[in-house]
């Protein structure tokens, strides 16, 4: 059978076994939507059906082994799209890769046994297919690098940003401190001032070099022992009022909140939540932070409310470099290391063993849960 028309025939067969290596490739926990884990898979197949029937020139086979193939349609492919998209759900260039290794390795394995006469239609067939293949992966990796590169400009320029903006607090305090007539009230007002200026830039700091950590195949390393949940989000909140004096965060406790962890990582966790939820809530709202007891685990609620996250944008809003649109719609004094607070976060939380994700609604607006055992299943 020609391949081409193996595939239209049996392309249900081969979305199926695409949806169950896709979904491997998504990050753990993720609430990827089967819309979200077959994305452009359908139509990328009819394009290579449609590739593999259609004439080629010996000049349009070389250009086309060169990455240079030029396309009649202008508009982009499917295969471009899912470049973009795969970016936006935290896909690695690797696992990119992986899914289109794996969709010709599908199509070939269930093809083979209706194959009756290995003839040259056939070797044409499989040198079209592949190179059909190549081309659509690298079209993909085309739009997946110019999404990062994008994302990486962006998180320069607002990491700029931010920094210079504390950077001006602290310079206009120490101006302020060589004036002649500064009181002793001056001087406490001034003190508290590069005391949250410096907070934030620690912040910054802190969350880049954990990801530079990640990036460089580290992990997040924690040091357990008993800790009082309860009194580790008391200090998360003292710490997120010193940042945002403005704003009010609320905190509620119920039950033995005693578990095996980090209290300094949890700390950080808290905080980043906490901050992530002074950035995007409305002002006029308290940040809201509930801890309760289980009998296993302990859940960490923080509660904003604020503009409705969008459904497709949950799935990467844990990843580092993609979220990062500030948006107009509420005041933001820092943006809390160019989006890296939620990335760290989630780090931090997987390297407890625990869950996090994240839901917005208009009842209920942003809430993010942390579920942690309360006890380390030894494999730290």
């Amino acid at each position: 059978m020609k391949l081409s028309i193996f595939i239209k025939k049996n392309i249900e067969a081969i979305l199926k076994e695409w949806d169950i290596f896709a979904r491997t490739l998504f990050p753990e926990g993720s609430q990827a939507t089967p819309t979200a884990v077959r994305d452009h898979a359908r139509e990328m197949l009819m394009e290579l059906t449609q590739d593999i029937e259609e004439s080629q020139t010996d000049q349009e086979q070389v250009d086309k082994s060169k990455g240079e193939a030029a396309r009649a349609n202008p508009s982009a492919s499917a295969a471009e799209n899912h470049g973009t998209l795969r970016y936006d759900s935290g896909f690695t260039l690797t696992q990119l890769a992986a899914e289109f290794r794996a969709l010709r390795a599908t199509v070939l394995r269930l093809w083979f046994p209706h194959v009756k006469n290995f003839s040259d239609n056939f070797v044409q067939d499989m040198m079209r297919f592949n190179e059909a293949i190549d081309q659509a992966l690298a079209e993909s990796v085309v739009t997946y690098s110019e999404q990062n590169n994008r994302a990486r400009d962006t998180f320069l320029a607002i990491l700029g940003h931010d920094l210079r903006s504390p950077l001006m607090a602290i310079r206009l305090s120490a101006k302020r401190l060589q004036n002649s007539g500064v009181t002793l009230k001056d001087v406490t007002q001034i003190g508290s001032l590069v005391s949250t200026s410096t907070a934030h830039m620690t912040a910054m700091v802190n969350d880049l070099l954990e990801y530079g950590k990640g990036q460089m195949g580290g992990t997040i390393s924690i040091r357990r022992k008993t800790v009082d949940l309860g009194q580790v989000c008391k200090a998360a909140i003292e710490e997120a009022k010193a940042a945002h004096p403005l704003r009010q965060f609320d905190l509620s406790t119920s039950g033995d909140l005693h578990g095996e962890c980090d209290a300094a990582r949890m700390q950080q966790l808290v905080s980043n939540l906490l901050n992530n939820g002074a950035q995007y809530g409305y002002e006029s709202h308290a940040v809201q932070l509930l801890a309760k007891s289980h009998v296993d685990s302990i859940t960490l609620e923080i509660c904003n409310a604020g503009p409705i996250i969008p459904s497709e944008s949950l799935q990467a809003i844990f990843d580092p470099l993609v979220q990062l649109s500030l948006g107009d719609e509420v005041h933001r004094s820092y943006s809390n290391s160019a989006g890296l607070g939620l990335y760290i976060a989630r780090e931090i939380t997987f390297a407890h063993g625990g869950t996090i994700k994240a839901e917005s609604t208009p009842k209920l607006g942003t809430v993010f849960t942390v579920r942690l055992p309360r006890k380390s299943n030894g494999k730290d």
